[in-house]
């Protein structure tokens, strides 16, 4: 859960400086796509951790 929390700062403090810098915009796209990655990982990690509580019962 820290790793989703850590990735998901990253990204927004890359979108806020990629949208105050008009030249960086680029760090726009990269804040999204980390946040993006952030988003699957937790998906990842919750679908397996519903697994494993699904297989113990």
């Amino acid at each position: 859960m820290a790793i989703f929390l850590f990735l998901v700062l990253v990204a927004v403090v890359l979108g806020i400086i990629g949208v105050v810098a008009e030249t960086l915009s680029y760090l726009l796209t990269v804040g999204i796509v980390v946040l993006v990655v952030a988003v699957a990982f937790l998906a990842v990690h919750l679908s397996r951790r519903s697994r494993r509580r699904h297989l113990t019962r």
